[in-house]
């Protein structure tokens, strides 16, 4: 965003959000990429950076692997630029980072470079053509999602309705403490989305009462429902949004996304 006055130009930077959980499915991906659909289609210019070898995220908005020739491993490893690793996706306002295979092999070629934990907050900083961006990280507290708690200002954790989960979330945010006494200061926990809630069984509502008792209001007031339609659109390479728009699980990601842009207005009110 550029904003003009008689005597300056200034260059906006863009609000960096890691969605975060060392737990796998958990609906990380899922939620960034539909969040991020919803965002931009609210106008806002997204930018989803894939950092998960799996590269699901990549896949679930129809990129063919074969067009991932410059991805997020080069951009990490200083071989390519910001600018040159972004692609254009089937959504308006919404550009993607892709992901490759070669990024499962970056935690260990990073080990010895310098500043290993803020190559992505390096290739970041020039990154003034977007209102949001939002980092899919992987399923585990590794270099890769060091990389990205480092480059964010906040964190979303999605957080699966089941028995467990205040028990790794816990670990989580101690991560998230550590990170921000070493590296990132102004790293804050923007909010925990309660994803796969079935509301046919006393567990999900049992978990949800617990982690709202726990962490108060960083809980979104949005659940995320156990929802078909979610799970069938990544193999037709798209949102759930576009897939079926009607379905409970878009119109609760349309809802998260107002939730999180409302709290995003908030802050700025604020500071």
């Amino acid at each position: 965003m550029v904003e003009t006055s008689s005597s300056r130009v200034l260059l906006v930077q863009p609000r960096i959000i890691a969605v975060a959980n060392q737990k796998g499915g958990v609906g990380k991906t899922t939620t960034t990429i539909n969040l991020a659909t919803a965002m931009a289609a609210t106008q806002k210019r997204v930018l989803i950076i894939d950092l998960d070898p799996q590269g699901n995220a990549s896949t679930g908005l129809g990129i063919e692997r074969r067009d991932r020739t410059v991805s997020s491993y080069h951009m990490l490893m200083g071989e390519a630029t910001l600018a040159e690793a972004v692609i254009t996706t089937p959504i308006p306002n919404l550009s993607l980072v892709p992901s490759s295979v070669d990024l499962s092999g970056a935690e260990i070629e990073l080990v010895s470079e310098p500043r290993r934990e803020a190559r992505l907050r390096e290739a970041l900083a020039d990154a003034t053509d977007y209102d949001f961006i939002l980092i899919d990280c992987p399923p585990s507290l590794n270099l890769l999602t060091l990389n990205a708690l480092v480059a964010a200002q906040a964190v979303m954790v999605p957080l699966q309705c089941e028995f467990f989960a205040l028990e790794g979330i816990s670990h989580l945010v101690k991560t998230i403490e550590r990170v921000k006494q070493a590296f990132n200061p102004g790293l804050e926990l923007h909010g925990i989305v309660l994803t796969m809630f079935d509301k046919r069984n006393n567990l999900s509502d049992m978990v949800a009462a617990d982690v709202r008792g726990y962490f108060g209001d960083k809980v979104y007031k949005t659940v995320i429902p156990r929802n078909v339609r979610i799970s069938e659109a990544p193999s037709h390479g798209k949102p759930v949004l576009l897939y079926d728009v009607r379905c409970a699980g878009s119109e609760a990601y349309i809802h998260l996304a107002s939730e999180v842009l409302k709290r995003e207005r908030d802050r700025e009110l604020v500071a």
